[in-house]
Protein backbone atom coordinates (compact mmCIF):
# COMPACT_ATOMS: atom_id res chain seq x y z
CA UNK A 1 0.00 0.00 0.00
CA UNK A 2 1.77 3.14 -1.19
CA UNK A 3 2.26 5.95 1.12
CA UNK A 4 -0.59 7.85 -0.60
CA UNK A 5 -3.02 5.20 0.18
CA UNK A 6 -1.99 5.36 4.37
CA UNK A 7 -3.05 9.20 3.68
CA UNK A 8 -6.15 8.56 2.58
CA UNK A 9 -6.98 5.94 4.89
CA UNK A 10 -6.12 8.07 7.76
CA UNK A 11 -8.09 11.10 6.30
CA UNK A 12 -10.95 8.61 5.69
CA UNK A 13 -10.89 7.68 9.36
CA UNK A 14 -10.74 10.96 10.73
CA UNK A 15 -13.83 12.18 8.82
CA UNK A 16 -16.07 8.92 9.53
CA UNK A 17 -14.57 6.86 12.22
CA UNK A 18 -16.99 5.22 14.78
CA UNK A 19 -18.12 6.39 17.59
CA UNK A 20 -17.13 4.47 20.90
CA UNK A 21 -17.40 5.06 24.65
CA UNK A 22 -13.49 4.03 24.94
CA UNK A 23 -12.45 5.60 22.05
CA UNK A 24 -10.35 8.91 21.96
CA UNK A 25 -11.18 10.85 18.53
CA UNK A 26 -8.89 12.23 16.30
CA UNK A 27 -10.17 15.69 16.95
CA UNK A 28 -9.26 15.07 20.67
CA UNK A 29 -6.20 13.50 20.30
CA UNK A 30 -5.87 16.99 18.34
CA UNK A 31 -6.21 18.95 21.34
CA UNK A 32 -4.16 17.06 23.22
CA UNK A 33 -6.38 14.37 24.71
CA UNK A 34 -4.99 11.03 24.95
CA UNK A 35 -6.48 7.51 25.10
CA UNK A 36 -6.86 6.01 28.80
CA UNK A 37 -4.78 3.19 28.79
CA UNK A 38 -7.34 1.20 31.32
CA UNK A 39 -10.14 1.98 28.97
CA UNK A 40 -7.92 0.37 26.13
CA UNK A 41 -7.28 -2.49 27.72
CA UNK A 42 -10.80 -3.24 29.05
CA UNK A 43 -12.30 -3.08 25.95
CA UNK A 44 -10.30 -4.77 24.01
CA UNK A 45 -10.47 -7.72 26.86
CA UNK A 46 -14.40 -7.48 26.55
CA UNK A 47 -14.04 -6.68 22.54
CA UNK A 48 -12.37 -10.74 22.48
CA UNK A 49 -14.64 -12.65 20.39
CA UNK A 50 -17.55 -10.55 20.88
CA UNK A 51 -18.87 -7.89 19.06
CA UNK A 52 -19.18 -3.68 19.57
CA UNK A 53 -22.95 -3.99 20.12
CA UNK A 54 -23.04 -6.30 22.61
CA UNK A 55 -19.69 -5.12 24.96
CA UNK A 56 -20.84 -0.94 24.86
CA UNK A 57 -23.53 -1.53 27.99
CA UNK A 58 -21.04 -3.90 29.65
CA UNK A 59 -17.80 -1.03 29.33
CA UNK A 60 -20.07 1.57 30.58
CA UNK A 61 -21.10 -0.97 33.56
CA UNK A 62 -17.67 -1.22 34.48
CA UNK A 63 -16.29 2.29 34.51
CA UNK A 64 -19.37 3.19 36.25
CA UNK A 65 -18.34 0.85 39.10
CA UNK A 66 -15.12 0.78 38.70
CA UNK A 67 -13.82 4.19 37.03
CA UNK A 68 -10.13 3.03 37.13
CA UNK A 69 -7.47 -0.11 37.65
CA UNK A 70 -6.99 0.99 41.10
CA UNK A 71 -10.65 0.54 41.67
CA UNK A 72 -11.42 -2.47 40.16
CA UNK A 73 -7.97 -4.26 41.53
CA UNK A 74 -9.78 -3.67 44.88
CA UNK A 75 -13.43 -5.44 44.58
CA UNK A 76 -13.80 -9.37 44.91
CA UNK A 77 -13.41 -11.39 42.17
CA UNK A 78 -16.95 -12.69 42.31
CA UNK A 79 -18.31 -8.91 41.99
CA UNK A 80 -16.38 -8.83 38.61
CA UNK A 81 -17.82 -12.48 37.55
CA UNK A 82 -21.11 -10.91 38.58
CA UNK A 83 -20.99 -8.08 36.27
CA UNK A 84 -19.47 -9.53 33.35
CA UNK A 85 -22.19 -12.68 33.07
CA UNK A 86 -23.86 -12.68 29.48
CA UNK A 87 -20.27 -11.70 27.49
CA UNK A 88 -19.00 -15.18 27.68
CA UNK A 89 -15.73 -16.83 27.70
CA UNK A 90 -15.33 -16.36 31.30
CA UNK A 91 -11.52 -17.27 31.90
CA UNK A 92 -11.14 -13.20 29.96
CA UNK A 93 -13.03 -12.18 33.38
CA UNK A 94 -10.76 -14.01 35.71
CA UNK A 95 -7.78 -12.65 33.89
CA UNK A 96 -8.97 -9.16 33.82
CA UNK A 97 -9.06 -9.10 38.04
CA UNK A 98 -5.22 -10.54 38.01
CA UNK A 99 -4.04 -8.48 35.79
CA UNK A 100 -5.79 -5.74 37.09
CA UNK A 101 -4.52 -6.71 40.69
CA UNK A 102 -0.80 -7.27 39.14
CA UNK A 103 -0.98 -3.54 37.73
CA UNK A 104 -2.65 -1.71 40.47
CA UNK A 105 -0.18 -3.72 43.38
CA UNK A 106 3.36 -3.90 41.06
CA UNK A 107 3.35 -1.38 38.50
CA UNK A 108 1.17 1.39 40.99
CA UNK A 109 -1.85 1.64 38.59
CA UNK A 110 0.34 2.19 35.44
CA UNK A 111 0.05 -0.20 32.54
CA UNK A 112 3.61 -0.44 30.73
CA UNK A 113 4.13 0.66 27.34
CA UNK A 114 5.84 -1.88 25.76
CA UNK A 115 4.03 -4.86 24.02
CA UNK A 116 6.40 -7.38 25.91
CA UNK A 117 5.87 -6.04 29.30
CA UNK A 118 1.95 -6.19 27.99
CA UNK A 119 2.50 -9.46 27.24
CA UNK A 120 3.72 -10.46 31.13
CA UNK A 121 0.32 -9.80 32.35
CA UNK A 122 -2.84 -12.02 32.74
CA UNK A 123 -4.79 -12.34 29.71
CA UNK A 124 -2.68 -10.02 28.01
CA UNK A 125 -1.33 -11.68 24.02
CA UNK A 126 0.14 -10.55 21.08
CA UNK A 127 -3.10 -8.38 19.64
CA UNK A 128 -4.21 -7.10 22.97
CA UNK A 129 -0.50 -6.07 24.04
CA UNK A 130 -0.17 -4.31 20.33
CA UNK A 131 -3.74 -2.12 20.49
CA UNK A 132 -2.87 -1.11 23.70
CA UNK A 133 1.21 0.21 22.47
CA UNK A 134 -0.32 1.62 19.74
CA UNK A 135 -3.85 2.78 20.38
CA UNK A 136 -2.41 4.01 24.29
CA UNK A 137 1.04 4.70 24.02
CA UNK A 138 2.00 5.76 20.07
CA UNK A 139 4.32 2.68 19.69
CA UNK A 140 4.78 1.31 16.21
CA UNK A 141 2.89 -2.09 16.81
CA UNK A 142 1.04 -4.43 14.03
CA UNK A 143 -2.60 -4.27 15.37
CA UNK A 144 -4.33 -7.36 13.24
CA UNK A 145 -7.97 -8.28 14.60
CA UNK A 146 -10.68 -10.04 12.18
CA UNK A 147 -11.23 -7.01 10.52
CA UNK A 148 -7.98 -6.46 9.97
CA UNK A 149 -7.46 -9.81 8.97
CA UNK A 150 -9.71 -9.36 6.04
CA UNK A 151 -8.64 -5.98 4.98
CA UNK A 152 -4.99 -7.45 4.29
CA UNK A 153 -6.60 -10.32 2.62
CA UNK A 154 -8.08 -8.31 0.68
CA UNK A 155 -5.53 -5.93 -0.50
CA UNK A 156 -3.15 -8.82 -1.07
CA UNK A 157 -5.07 -11.51 -3.00
CA UNK A 158 -4.12 -13.67 0.17
CA UNK A 159 -5.05 -17.44 -1.00
CA UNK A 160 -5.20 -19.57 2.24
CA UNK A 161 -7.48 -19.28 5.56
CA UNK A 162 -6.20 -16.51 7.63
CA UNK A 163 -5.64 -19.40 10.52
CA UNK A 164 -2.34 -20.60 8.20
CA UNK A 165 -1.08 -16.91 7.51
CA UNK A 166 -0.77 -15.29 11.04
CA UNK A 167 2.80 -14.62 11.24
CA UNK A 168 2.42 -12.95 7.28
CA UNK A 169 -0.53 -10.91 8.12
CA UNK A 170 1.12 -9.52 11.70
CA UNK A 171 4.11 -8.59 9.38
CA UNK A 172 2.39 -6.82 6.17
CA UNK A 173 0.21 -5.03 8.81
CA UNK A 174 3.87 -4.03 10.79
CA UNK A 175 5.25 -2.55 6.89
CA UNK A 176 1.82 -0.91 6.17
CA UNK A 177 1.84 0.98 10.06
CA UNK A 178 3.02 4.20 10.06
CA UNK A 179 5.58 5.99 12.09
CA UNK A 180 2.93 8.70 12.82
CA UNK A 181 -0.45 7.62 13.98
CA UNK A 182 0.02 4.22 14.83
CA UNK A 183 -2.58 4.13 16.79
CA UNK A 184 -4.90 6.01 15.04
CA UNK A 185 -3.87 3.97 11.72
CA UNK A 186 -4.71 0.64 13.27
CA UNK A 187 -7.77 1.72 14.33
CA UNK A 188 -8.53 3.28 10.59
CA UNK A 189 -7.93 -0.37 9.38
CA UNK A 190 -10.19 -1.99 12.27
CA UNK A 191 -13.03 0.64 11.17
CA UNK A 192 -12.38 -0.18 7.61
CA UNK A 193 -13.47 -4.00 7.72
CA UNK A 194 -16.07 -3.12 10.10
CA UNK A 195 -18.05 -0.47 8.10
CA UNK A 196 -17.00 -0.74 4.29
CA UNK A 197 -14.30 -3.90 3.43
CA UNK A 198 -17.29 -6.15 5.60
CA UNK A 199 -17.14 -10.38 4.83
CA UNK A 200 -20.17 -9.97 2.65
CA UNK A 201 -21.37 -7.22 0.29
CA UNK A 202 -18.12 -5.06 0.73
CA UNK A 203 -19.01 -1.21 -0.24
CA UNK A 204 -15.51 -1.21 -2.79
CA UNK A 205 -16.52 1.94 -4.51
CA UNK A 206 -16.75 4.10 -0.95
CA UNK A 207 -13.31 2.60 -0.13
CA UNK A 208 -10.30 5.30 0.49
CA UNK A 209 -7.75 2.91 -0.38
CA UNK A 210 -9.64 0.05 -3.68
CA UNK A 211 -6.96 1.97 -5.82
CA UNK A 212 -4.27 -0.43 -3.83
CA UNK A 213 -6.84 -3.65 -3.44
CA UNK A 214 -5.95 -6.53 -5.99
CA UNK A 215 -9.05 -7.97 -4.51
CA UNK A 216 -11.09 -4.70 -5.82
CA UNK A 217 -9.37 -5.01 -8.97
CA UNK A 218 -9.98 -8.67 -9.26
CA UNK A 219 -13.62 -8.18 -9.27
CA UNK A 220 -14.57 -10.91 -6.83
CA UNK A 221 -13.77 -9.52 -3.37
CA UNK A 222 -15.84 -11.84 -1.08
CA UNK A 223 -13.47 -14.89 -2.38
CA UNK A 224 -11.51 -13.62 0.52
CA UNK A 225 -10.19 -14.20 3.08
CA UNK A 226 -10.65 -17.71 1.80
CA UNK A 227 -12.66 -19.99 4.47
CA UNK A 228 -11.02 -23.00 5.50
CA UNK A 229 -13.46 -26.13 5.28
CA UNK A 230 -16.31 -26.36 8.13
CA UNK A 231 -16.19 -28.68 10.77
CA UNK A 232 -19.09 -30.35 12.15
CA UNK A 233 -19.35 -29.22 16.35
CA UNK A 234 -19.79 -32.30 18.58
CA UNK A 235 -23.29 -32.46 20.56
CA UNK A 236 -22.88 -33.50 23.68
CA UNK A 237 -25.51 -34.06 26.30
CA UNK A 238 -26.33 -33.61 29.98
CA UNK A 239 -29.31 -32.25 32.63
CA UNK A 240 -29.89 -29.20 34.62
CA UNK A 241 -32.26 -29.26 37.54
CA UNK A 242 -33.96 -26.01 38.61
CA UNK A 243 -35.53 -26.56 41.95
CA UNK A 244 -38.02 -23.68 43.40
CA UNK A 245 -38.85 -23.08 46.52
CA UNK A 246 -42.34 -21.55 47.60
CA UNK A 247 -41.49 -17.79 47.63
CA UNK A 248 -40.19 -18.66 44.03
CA UNK A 249 -36.43 -18.77 45.33
CA UNK A 250 -33.60 -20.92 43.06
CA UNK A 251 -30.98 -23.50 44.35
CA UNK A 252 -27.86 -22.43 42.79
CA UNK A 253 -24.54 -22.95 43.42
CA UNK A 254 -20.73 -23.10 42.05
CA UNK A 255 -19.06 -24.23 39.41
CA UNK A 256 -15.35 -26.02 39.73
CA UNK A 257 -12.68 -23.45 39.61
CA UNK A 258 -11.10 -24.53 36.94
CA UNK A 259 -12.53 -25.88 33.31
CA UNK A 260 -15.33 -24.42 31.28
CA UNK A 261 -17.43 -21.71 33.14
CA UNK A 262 -14.69 -21.71 36.16
CA UNK A 263 -16.02 -20.45 39.17
CA UNK A 264 -20.06 -19.15 37.58
CA UNK A 265 -23.21 -19.86 39.33
CA UNK A 266 -25.14 -22.27 37.71
CA UNK A 267 -28.34 -24.62 38.42
CA UNK A 268 -27.08 -27.93 39.60
CA UNK A 269 -26.27 -29.66 36.60
CA UNK A 270 -24.38 -33.17 35.57
CA UNK A 271 -20.96 -33.44 34.91
CA UNK A 272 -20.78 -32.77 30.85
CA UNK A 273 -17.76 -31.41 29.44
CA UNK A 274 -16.66 -30.31 25.72
CA UNK A 275 -15.03 -33.71 25.99
CA UNK A 276 -17.88 -35.80 27.37
CA UNK A 277 -21.54 -36.19 28.07
CA UNK A 278 -23.29 -36.16 31.57
CA UNK A 279 -25.96 -38.10 32.71
CA UNK A 280 -29.24 -36.95 32.35
CA UNK A 281 -32.92 -37.73 33.64
CA UNK A 282 -34.43 -37.59 36.85
CA UNK A 283 -32.59 -39.79 38.58
CA UNK A 284 -29.31 -38.16 38.59
CA UNK A 285 -31.04 -34.90 40.35
CA UNK A 286 -29.05 -33.38 43.26
CA UNK A 287 -31.93 -34.82 45.80
CA UNK A 288 -34.97 -36.70 45.45
CA UNK A 289 -37.79 -34.52 44.84
CA UNK A 290 -40.83 -34.63 42.38
CA UNK A 291 -38.46 -33.52 39.28
CA UNK A 292 -40.76 -32.57 36.42
CA UNK A 293 -39.74 -32.45 32.84
CA UNK A 294 -39.43 -28.58 31.58
CA UNK A 295 -37.76 -29.41 27.94
CA UNK A 296 -34.79 -28.84 26.53
CA UNK A 297 -32.47 -26.25 26.21
CA UNK A 298 -29.61 -25.76 22.83
CA UNK A 299 -26.09 -23.17 23.88
CA UNK A 300 -23.30 -23.14 20.91
CA UNK A 301 -20.19 -23.03 22.67
CA UNK A 302 -16.76 -21.92 20.30
CA UNK A 303 -16.32 -25.84 20.03
CA UNK A 304 -19.12 -28.03 20.83
CA UNK A 305 -23.19 -27.56 21.04
CA UNK A 306 -24.56 -28.65 24.35
CA UNK A 307 -27.97 -29.71 25.12
CA UNK A 308 -29.37 -29.66 28.32
CA UNK A 309 -32.26 -31.83 28.98
CA UNK A 310 -34.20 -29.22 32.33
CA UNK A 311 -35.95 -30.33 35.17
CA UNK A 312 -38.00 -28.51 38.08
CA UNK A 313 -38.82 -29.41 40.78
CA UNK A 314 -41.43 -26.94 42.89
CA UNK A 315 -39.63 -27.95 46.73
CA UNK A 316 -41.76 -27.40 50.25
CA UNK A 317 -38.72 -25.41 51.82
CA UNK A 318 -35.26 -23.57 51.11
CA UNK A 319 -33.60 -26.96 51.83
CA UNK A 320 -29.63 -27.18 52.59
CA UNK A 321 -27.71 -28.23 49.72
CA UNK A 322 -23.63 -28.26 50.14
CA UNK A 323 -22.19 -25.42 48.59
CA UNK A 324 -25.11 -24.02 47.22
CA UNK A 325 -27.47 -21.09 48.45
CA UNK A 326 -31.15 -19.63 47.21
CA UNK A 327 -31.58 -16.65 45.04
CA UNK A 328 -35.03 -15.12 44.34
CA UNK A 329 -36.00 -15.47 40.61
CA UNK A 330 -35.78 -11.14 40.52
CA UNK A 331 -32.53 -10.85 42.16
CA UNK A 332 -31.10 -13.44 39.80
CA UNK A 333 -29.73 -10.52 37.87
CA UNK A 334 -27.28 -10.01 40.24
CA UNK A 335 -25.53 -13.57 40.01
CA UNK A 336 -22.53 -14.81 37.86
CA UNK A 337 -25.06 -17.02 35.67
CA UNK A 338 -23.67 -17.32 32.22
CA UNK A 339 -26.20 -17.88 29.58
CA UNK A 340 -26.75 -21.65 29.24
CA UNK A 341 -27.98 -21.56 32.64
CA UNK A 342 -30.34 -18.58 31.81
CA UNK A 343 -31.65 -20.42 29.33
CA UNK A 344 -32.24 -23.78 31.51
CA UNK A 345 -33.90 -21.37 34.17
CA UNK A 346 -36.10 -19.78 31.46
CA UNK A 347 -36.99 -22.84 30.47
CA UNK A 348 -37.65 -24.63 34.06
CA UNK A 349 -39.91 -20.93 34.90
CA UNK A 350 -42.22 -21.43 31.70
CA UNK A 351 -43.02 -24.78 32.68
CA UNK A 352 -44.83 -23.20 35.64
CA UNK A 353 -47.14 -21.32 33.20
CA UNK A 354 -48.40 -24.28 31.49
CA UNK A 355 -49.36 -27.22 34.01
CA UNK A 356 -50.91 -26.69 37.34
CA UNK A 357 -49.22 -25.86 40.37
CA UNK A 358 -47.78 -28.25 42.54
CA UNK A 359 -45.16 -28.68 45.28
CA UNK A 360 -43.61 -30.64 48.30
CA UNK A 361 -40.79 -33.12 48.07
CA UNK A 362 -41.17 -36.39 47.36
CA UNK A 363 -40.79 -38.76 50.72
CA UNK A 364 -37.66 -40.66 51.06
Amino acid sequence: MADSATIALLDWYDRHHRDLPWRVTPADRAAGRRADPYHVWLSEIMLQQTTVRAVKPYFRSFLQQWPDITALAAVPVDDVMKAWAGLGYYSRARNLKKCADIVANEHKGRFPNTENALKALPGIGDYTAAAIAAIAFDRHAAVVDGNVERVLSRLHCLDAPVSTIKPRLRDLMAELTPGNRPGDFAQAMMDLGATICTSKRPACSLCPINADCRAFRSADPERYPVKPAKKPKPVRRGAAYVAVAPDGAILLRRRQEKGLLAGMSEVPTTGWTARQDGASGPDAAPFRANWTDSGSIVHVFTHFELRLDVYRADVASRRPMDGGWWTLERDLSSEALPTVMKKAISAAVATAFKRPSSSGDKPN
